[in-house]
């Protein structure tokens, strides 16, 4: 059993199974806890005078939290207990008054302890959804009085915009908060599974957002048509020509249509994962957790005309500096979207037809060449359950949302069968009888 050093703390590796726990060789009872997510804590295990084995966690390993610093709270944590003070029933009684802010500061910090299943982009979106949106308008309330109207007056707020600021984060960075009916749920679900710890934690009887309903929202899907997935090419294509955009952003774009992954997990793709021999894309750690997604042969095409960067396990290598990956594609995207409607109202004149009813994909999303990779094999008669088993989806009801595409071949099917079969009856009825 080593003693707790920097060293030691940032070689403890994270077991995805379970807890992994390493104590101090000096200090009986101070610890480190390391969540299956990699969530690096230090602890303090002692007995009550009763004899109750209890854990008080003292912070996470970095800022503020050093090996050193969480040493010497621990001697005064153990030192307290000498005198009768429990450390664990001192704050929840600190926590009696714990505001909306404060609870917000410990959810973040405690939280992934108890949902190590929750991937770290989550828990950042939740103190993103804090900062911006719940603690301006209700932080400072305490959590025991928080009432279902006062968080539904909340929503009503962030959808009305009455949070959105152009905030600047740093040396030519910016964040423009909106809000809208989307912005305002998520914080209602983000404030909801912070007051659902706080239930847990006994630090109030029940939860003030069970009841609130939220806003739906607006469905942003948009599926492309055949048609409208070769002005895409075409137009990508021409601008690729003309050096408007280069090869790794065709490249990329090409890989989101081909294979339905998200833009995160082309972007981000190393070329370790690639099983060209099987047609396969190995993805250890997805939104949805590890999975296989299958690699068509025009997809390895794509990929065996890409360049390699010595040195670079990506892909899609950082186009300046020698580390990272390319995380951006919205300005080359919106630039093929323009194309692709000019092309298509170009079309229209030529044809002699009006041009402000051809296709218009200004506003298609990258993530929507997802949808219509999904929409497409469908379609083609599909199952919902293959289709989101190639989407990688762990539950069938989130393929549901493709399900009314399935009445066009569905339609066509039972119009083919019904034929088949009306013109069987009506040969029956023409059939003389025997003898």
């Amino acid at each position: 059993m080593p003693k707790l050093t920097k060293r030691v703390v940032d070689a403890t590796e994270p077991d995805p199974a379970r807890k992994v726990m390493v104590w101090d060789a000096e200090m009986k009872g101070f610890g480190l806890r390391v969540t299956p997510a990699g969530v690096k804590s230090y602890v303090v295990s002692y007995r009550t005078p009763e004899g109750r084995q209890r854990e008080f966690t003292i912070g996470k390993h970095g800022s503020p939290w050093t090996c050193e610093m969480a040493r010497e709270k621990a001697r005064e944590v153990l030192h307290g207990l000498t005198q009768g003070v429990d450390p664990l029933e001192a704050k929840i009684a600190a926590r009696a008054v714990l505001t909306v802010k404060a609870l917000a500061d410990l959810y973040i910090e405690e939280g992934p302890a108890e949902r190590p299943s929750k991937k770290p982009r989550g828990w950042k979106d939740d103190r993103s959804l804090f900062d911006r949106h719940i603690i301006p308008l209700i932080g400072a309330k305490p959590i025991t009085g928080l009432k279902p109207s006062d968080i539904a007056k909340m929503q009503a707020d962030i959808a009305a915009g009455k949070t959105a600021a152009d905030i600047k984060t740093g040396f030519r960075g910016r964040a423009i908060v909106t809000g809208g009916e989307g912005s305002a749920s998520h914080a209602v679900v983000c404030l909801k599974a912070a007051l659902q710890f706080a239930v847990r934690r006994e630090l109030i009887e029940k939860n003030p957002a069970a009841g609130v309903q939220l806003y739906k929202g607006k469905k942003m899907e948009r599926f492309l048509s055949l048609e409208e997935a070769g002005l895409i090419g075409e137009a990508a294509q021409a601008l690729l020509d003309d050096g408007t955009i280069n090869e790794a952003w065709v490249s990329a774009v090409r890989l989101l249509m081909l294979t339905a992954c998200r833009k995160s997990e082309v972007l981000g793709l190393e070329w370790s994962r690639i099983d060209m021999q099987r047609g396969l894309i190995n993805f250890p750690d997805s939104k949805t957790g590890a999975k296989a997604t299958p690699l068509p042969p025009a997809a390895i095409e794509t990929l065996r005309g890409l360049p390699r960067k010595p040195g670079s396990p990506h892909v899609f290598p950082a186009l300046r500096g020698d580390n990272g990956h390319m995380v951006a594609l919205q300005k080359p995207w919106t630039a093929v979207r323009v194309k692709a409607t000019a092309l298509a109202r170009e079309r229209a004149v030529k044809a002699g037809t009006d041009p402000d009813a051809a296709p218009n994909l200004t506003a298609v999303r990258l993530h929507d060449l997802r949808h219509s990779f999904a929409s497409f094999a469908v379609e083609a008669g599909a199952s919902l359950f293959m289709v989101g088993k190639v989407l990688g989806h762990r539950q069938a009801a989130t393929t549901e949302r493709y399900a009314h595409l399935r009445d066009d071949p569905l339609k066509a099917l039972s119009n083919s069968t019904a034929s088949m079969i009306d013109a069987a009856m009506k040969g029956g009825k023409k059939r003389e009888p025997e003898g």
